[in-house]
């Protein structure tokens, strides 16, 4: 009989220590998780339209996912998902069937010029000058083609200047501080098509500077203080294609007809300049400008009509602009758009048909725009739409036909699945199966065993329950993540909008609110039996079983009430793929904000410190108690045990509460929280005491470790009354000193019974 009680003493005493560890090794483990990535498999469907969320492999009736597409792996027999895989719409696409590409001929590097300055390199019939301080346009041979005087110092351009180069073609002139260019400066020049006069300090080009420049096609003026220009400061650029004047300090465009004297201009960029407004009739004559940028400026409105006659208008950018709405009509005269980008406006409204006559359209970019407004019919008539960028990776879920949308992920969530990647995937599981196991083995335990208080049973049992909540709240969004994987987010609005959603929302919200409200008032009991040990203060059955009714019942009101009214807490569980309304980068409506601060920073944040104070008071109580204990080691040793068991209650509530309590703040003071932080707050954190409850509060407890004795030893009555002699008082009573020390003895064994 003894050998089995001591043997069972030796395991309990090996088990008691580890289970004061298993908490910190169950985060450990849950931190360490890895498991190799998941490739989705190959769907297939032999028809030929594809459905929505798949696209076909070419001319071939094989459609794929899009988690296939643009991965750099060929799924496609064909090769054809591989295809087309950046973002070349617009500009590139058009520059690639403007200009083809020409292989040159290998020729001769010998110089066939006769006159250069020794300090230039000439090449064929070119000649380099770079970087070798000129301070005036040099003489060199009639017959050059290709002149660059690029960084030196020449301040001026002369008249007829370069009368003498007929042949010259391209001419480079770019950073040299040039401060005026005579009127004929470039007389002659009839053969020249590329002219680059970027970086240097012009403020005026006279009507007329380029009036022998029939042939020219390329002109660059950037970087120069040019503050105003009018349409016949182009006369006789009749062959321009290409315009560029980005960061000139151009405060207005000429009020008509700017591409006068420039019939075939097609690429324009005002990029970086002080432009507030765009008269209607400024782009009239532009018939064949395919692509416009009037990126960065400060143009804050625009007329209905301003592009009603670029009908081949390929790429037009307005980002970076003050634009605050858009006429509803701005985009009708724009058939072959291919790429708009409205990026960073401060735009208040985007009408739901703003997008409807963009019917060739790949790219558009609404990068800084809120949308409160957006909606699935915005975007539904681009077919040919393959690339959108937004503000927020959950607007990505209104244009489910994209094949590709940027943000991808939010951290918590990607264009692909539900959980962005394969720790959070694993993650969810093993932190369902540890929550449920261990609370529904507990409840077992429980039922099964004999409990030495009945009331204080029931309430580990209840709190079981609701921490059990925790666990099935998270095997649910395991199972939505495996159904959706691969094309999340074609199905992502409907899912976040479904009942199962706000179902599965509305029980981690019950199960989070009334295991903090049990863990409160069971702290609270405690605190009031060991601090004020003979008041009589515990709580009779029927007060019991109110005060448990009652927190069910509030805690059922706390998540149900956002469900009664849609107008005014919106989609109140529907923000995330993860369906928990701790954060949000959409705009939440008012009462809905006021209302999920008011519970996390109210009530969770109250109950938080109520836990801590009366832990905190509850072992200064006990520490005080035992200060007259004859064995001073011994004495050391129970506090440091019963510290350490304190702490970790504390702990584990903390490690739970500050991290959500912090990124509610972050939120409510408008700080840009990443995703990845949220993911590991609701996937983590939040389940943390839904998981370790069951070890704080039965696994490691005196009761638990005599029940499981009784059982090893087959209930035997003798070895349990020398048991529980010698296991029931935290701190060891001298029997030659019980009649001094009948008070401690009674705090603590009330202490115990409530372990």
């Amino acid at each position: 009989m003894y050998d089995c009680h001591e043997a069972t003493m030796r395991s309990l005493q090996s088990a008691a220590v580890s289970f004061f560890t298993l908490d910190l090794c169950l985060i450990w483990i849950l931190f360490t998780i890895s498991i190799t990535t998941i490739k989705a498999g190959l769907e297939r469907r032999p028809s030929e339209d594809c459905q929505l969320g798949h696209f076909p492999c070419g001319n071939m009736s094989i459609c794929l996912p899009q988690v296939l597409q643009c991965n750099g792996q060929n799924d496609c027999p064909n090769g054809a998902d591989e295809d087309n895989c950046g973002d070349n719409s617009g500009w590139a696409d058009l520059f690639d069937q403007t200009f083809k590409r020409v292989y040159p001929q290998e020729l001769s590097t010998e110089c066939q010029l006769e006159q250069y300055p020794d300090r230039c390199q000439c090449i064929n019939s070119e000649i380099h000058c770079v970087h070798v301080s000129l301070r005036s346009v040099p003489q060199v041979s009639a017959n050059v083609t290709f002149l660059s005087l690029k960084s030196n110092e020449i301040r001026m351009l002369p008249d007829k200047a370069f009368i003498k180069n007929i042949k010259l073609e391209r001419l480079f002139l770019q950073d040299n501080c040039i401060l005026t260019v005579s009127i004929h400066a470039f007389s002659g020049l009839y053969k020249l098509q590329k002219l680059s006069l970027s970086q240097n300090c012009i403020s005026l080009l006279s009507p007329g500077v380029f009036s022998d420049l029939h042939k020219l096609k390329w002109l660059i003026l950037d970087d120069n203080p040019i503050t105003t220009i009018t349409a016949n400061t182009f006369t006789g650029l009749n062959s321009l294609f290409f315009l560029s004047m980005v960061n000139i300090s151009l405060e207005q465009l000429p009020p008509a007809r700017l591409c006068t004297h420039m019939p075939l201009l097609s690429w324009l960029d005002f990029e970086g300049n002080r432009i507030t407004t765009l008269g209607l009739s400024t782009l009239l004559a532009c018939e064949h400008l395919t692509v416009l940028s009037l990126r960065a400026n400060l143009i804050k409105s625009l007329p209905a009509k301003t592009f009603q006659s670029l009908r081949m208008m390929g790429d037009l950018d307005l980002s970076s602009n003050l634009i605050k709405e858009l006429p509803i009509s701005i985009f009708k005269d724009l058939p072959s758009l291919q790429i708009l980008n409205l990026s960073q406006n401060p735009l208040d409204h985007i009408h739901p048909f703003q997008f409807n006559h963009l019917i060739q359209l790949q790219s558009l970019g609404l990068e800084g725009v809120e949308i409160p407004n957006i909606q699935t019919s915005m975007f539904q008539t681009m077919d040919n739409l393959s690339y959108i960028y937004f503000k927020k990776f959950q607007y990505c879920s209104y244009a489910p036909h994209v094949r590709k949308c940027k943000p991808n992920s939010d951290g918590l969530s990607s264009f692909e699945d539900l959980l962005a990647n394969v720790v959070l995937r694993v993650s969810v599981w093993v932190m369902a199966f540890i929550t449920c196991f261990g609370n529904l083995f507990v409840i077992g335990m429980r039922t099964v065993l004999r409990a030495e208080n009945n009331l204080h049973a029931l309430c580990i049992k209840v709190l079981c329950c609701a921490d059990c909540l925790m666990g099935v709240y998270l095997f649910f969004v395991g199972v939505f993540d495996m159904k959706f994987r691969g094309e999340y987010n074609k199905n992502a609005k409907l899912w976040m909008e479904s009942l199962e959603c706000r179902t599965i929302g509305f029980l981690a919200m019950l199960s989070s609110e009334v295991s903090v409200m049990l863990l409160t008032y069971l702290t609270v009991e405690k605190f009031l039996v060991i601090v004020f040990p003979f008041n009589h203060l515990r709580p009779s059955k029927c007060q019991t079983f109110a005060v448990l009714t009652s927190i069910w019942l509030l805690g059922i009101s706390i998540a149900a009430v956002p469900l009664l009214s849609e107008d005014m807490f919106g989609n109140y569980y529907g923000h995330n793929g993860v369906c928990f309304p701790l954060h949000s980068e959409r705009l939440e409506k008012p009462i809905a904000k006021g209302y999920s601060t008011g519970i996390f920073l109210g009530l969770n944040l109250v109950a938080f410190l109520i836990i801590v104070v009366s832990y905190s008071s509850m072992f200064y109580s006990i520490y005080k108690t035992g200060i007259d204990a004859t064995e001073l080691r011994g004495r050391l040793h129970r506090d440091v045990a019963m510290a350490h068991r304190f702490f970790f209650i504390v702990f584990s509530d903390a490690l739970c509460w500050i991290p959500i309590f912090l990124v509610k703040i972050l939120s409510l003071l408008e700080v840009k929280i990443p995703g990845t932080i949220t993911s590991w707050v609701v996937i983590f954190i939040l389940p943390i005491n839904s998981a370790l409850n069951p070890i704080l509060y039965t696994l490691t407890t005196s009761f638990f470790r005599e029940q499981v004795e009784l059982l090893w030893c087959h209930r035997q009555p003798r070895l349990k009354q020398d048991r529980k002699s010698f296991t029931s008082s935290v701190i060891y009573i001298d029997p030659s000193r019980s009649s001094y020390y009948h008070p401690q003895t009674s705090i603590l064994v009330k202490d115990a019974s409530y372990r």
